[in-house]
């Protein structure tokens, strides 16, 4: 019974980190210019939906794996494992666009009529990198996240019913 309460709150919390991607996310689309005001908000939002979802991973996801290995979970781990490959993509884009932005002073004085990819020979590249990124990691975390929720729904509801 211990198992399946700390199987549940470990999925409302997984739940929860999506409304603060999509917002955190739409922070820095709605943004005509991204300042450096907009910039720690919008990470304000990442990290903590970031937190929501690596802290239950590591702390007990990860440990429980081999103990319950079968085909759904070896699924549900190579998305998840895809997911952070991605941002692993999306992040060598962002500290590079970091960098130039803040070598440019355009966080603290925005300069409504630079083109950013003038910026730097790469920067249509690294802003590439951080689209695909962003949007691989969102797509694969939510097959992670279906997978992740039929094995919950399967495991402590389903079964939950033929336990004694």
């Amino acid at each position: 019974m211990a198992e399946m309460l700390t199987a549940a709150i470990v999925a409302v919390l997984v739940t929860a980190s999506f409304p603060l991607y999509l917002y955190g996310a739409w922070i820095v689309i709605d943004a005509e210019t991204v300042t450096w005001d907009v910039l720690i908000h919008h990470l304000k939002y990442i990290a903590v939906a970031l937190a929501l979802t690596t802290v239950p991973m590591v702390a007990w996801m990860i440990p429980r794996a081999f103990d319950q290995w079968g085909p759904m979970l070896a699924v549900h781990i190579f998305f998840g494992l895809q997911a952070y490959a991605l941002l692993l993509v999306a992040l060598t884009g962002i500290v590079r666009i970091f960098q130039v932005k803040w070598q440019s002073d355009l966080y603290r004085d925005p300069d409504e009529d630079v083109d950013i990819n003038e910026l730097h020979e790469h920067m249509s590249a690294w802003r590439w990198r951080l689209r695909i990124g962003v949007f691989g990691y969102l797509l694969f975390w939510l097959l992670a996240y279906v997978v992740g929720m039929v094995r919950f729904a399967y495991e402590y509801l389903v079964l939950a019913r033929y336990l004694p």
